[in-house]
């Protein structure tokens, strides 16, 4: 495949680096002078071989099969059952509410379906800092007092009781679509008397205290799987939702006779779906030692300085959180070798100094720049505070990114072509979403390449661009969701 790559180009005079070019290929094996041989073997540890992309293809559907046969205990990916089981058909049309709460701002949307036609109004709603470490009640209360807010300004308390998607971004352990207790407060939230508590059950019971409004929060869903839905009501083959930001995640459609801890399981109607969107969890993979020999001194010094060390490996090779850590991790490691910078290295050791929104910037100075000016690349490296900067720096740290940044995309690849293949539908659509995806220069088109050389057979399939799948995605979890009791509630009706 090809990915846009920098590397450096020495003379001969002293063995120094004077000048760099640009290749929109892999570069071959160095063999000129030791410096330039030096920087190639140190970040060969960053090029992951299609063998064992391959590999890690294998080890993590073992992984994933493991958390489909048991309960979460002891497995590293959890394959968490969503009762989601089936995607937008077109026929869904009416009002639905979505409340969307991820973090320290929450929102509440109305949503009107009509055919392929939406319609969405919201509002962002700010959840300040007293009531996330206060008391559960106090949240809840506070929520539903911004959604009382909403819906009269929107002309909706005195209409019918509208359906409710509840996007809910916190760990959370579901038995059931509208049942999940939380498991541990993440983000900076720590309200009392919600650990253990179903989610939904606490914000009934608010919208209750207040006999005001009205709401029937018919699903409980994380914003992979709305980012499945969102693309889904656009294209029906969409089985496969995937957000790559912050964090990574990804959700497929998976059939009920291929979860065991599933066997014998019926929806509140009597009925037995084939199929069900479970949610991976797989930024995981990798935490039971899977990953260790793929894994290199670099992950290992950014996961010891992360906050969850020993935890989310996969993600900490792959996501945005991480990726501008790792590669200023290399960085300083080639600037301690006397590689880079002339030797001189405080600046660059500042950890989180060098946010995956440089990566991206200094991928971009690869695809934009015909001159090899570096013109971004050497305003980052001052602005961070690096003293001595050659151009032949500009080319390494470029180098150095590339590595990096095509590394995320190809495991990411990794993991999505295993689904592929496991799903073994003809034509798959896959929805994705996240900062890295839509941000990123060239991680779409290296994903895409990617995914296309490891899967089998005659599949086809597609990337989506994902539009809101925390908001407009749960509004339509909520639209099928009642589609399907109503359906089944006419079948049960005919027996």
């Amino acid at each position: 495949m090809s990915s846009i790559v920098c590397h450096p180009i020495l003379n001969t005079q002293n063995g120094i680096a004077t000048d760099a070019k640009i290749k929109k290929q892999r570069p071959p094996p160095l063999v000129v002078s030791r410096p330039r041989d030096l920087i190639q073997e140190a970040c060969e540890k960053l090029v992951i071989s299609d063998q064992h992309l391959r590999r890690i293809m294998q080890l993590m559907e073992k992984s994933m099969e493991q958390g489909l046969a048991t309960a979460t205990k002891g497995v590293a990916v959890k394959m968490l059952p969503t009762y989601v089981d089936s995607v937008p058909n077109g026929t869904e049309k009416g009002d639905f509410l979505a409340l969307d709460l991820g973090g320290t701002n929450f929102r509440v949307l109305h949503i009107k379906l009509e055919g392929k036609e939406t319609k969405m109004t919201g509002k962002i709603f700010r959840v300040p800092e007293s009531i996330m470490r206060g008391t559960g009640e106090a949240l809840f209360d506070h929520i539903a007092d911004c959604m009382a807010k909403f819906m009269e300004e929107n002309n909706l308390k005195d209409g019918t009781k509208l359906p409710l998607g509840f996007t809910f971004s916190f760990p959370c352990q579901q038995d059931g679509l509208t049942k999940g207790k939380l498991v541990t407060w993440t983000k900076g939230f720590k309200a009392s008397g919600v650990e253990g508590a179903d989610v939904v059950t606490l914000l009934r019971e608010a919208c209750q205290r207040r006999n005001d409004i009205d709401i029937d929060v018919v699903a409980l869903l994380n914003d992979t799987v709305g980012t499945l839905m969102a693309c889904a009501f656009q294209e029906n083959t969409c089985q496969i939702g995937v957000i790559v930001g912050t964090g990574t995640n990804a959700c497929y459609m998976e059939r009920l006779d291929r979860i065991p801890k599933m066997a014998g399981y019926v929806d509140e109607h009597g009925v037995t779906p084939e199929e069900m969107i479970i949610n991976t969890e797989w930024g995981a993979f990798g935490d039971d030692g899977t990953l260790d020999f793929l894994r290199t001194p670099w992950d290992d010094a950014v996961d010891r300085e992360s906050i969850n060390p020993g935890q989310h490996l996969y993600e900490k090779m792959i996501s945005g959180m991480y990726m501008g850590e790792v590669a200023r991790v290399v960085l300083e490691d080639l600037a301690r070798q006397g590689l880079l910078f002339g030797g001189h290295c405080d600046a660059i050791s500042v950890p989180h100094c060098f946010p995956t929104k440089f990566v991206s910037e200094i991928d971009s100075d690869l695809l934009e720049d015909d001159d090899r000016t570096f013109q971004k690349t050497y305003q980052i490296l001052e602005d961070i505070g690096v003293e001595t900067v050659s151009a032949n720096d500009c080319a390494n740290v470029a180098y150095v990114c590339s590595l990096v940044s095509t590394r995320a995309a190809h495991l990411t690849a990794a993991g999505i072509a295993m689904l592929l293949n496991r799903m073994n539908k003809k034509h798959v659509t896959v929805g994705v979403d996240g900062s890295v995806y839509r941000f990123h220069p060239t991680y779409p088109k290296l994903l895409d390449e990617k995914i296309d050389e490891l899967i089998v057979g005659d599949i086809e399939y597609q990337l989506m661009l994902s539009e809101d799948g925390s908001g407009r995605g749960a509004a339509l979890v909520a639209a099928v969701a009642t589609r399907l009791k109503e359906e089944k509630l006419a079948a049960l009706g005919k027996k």
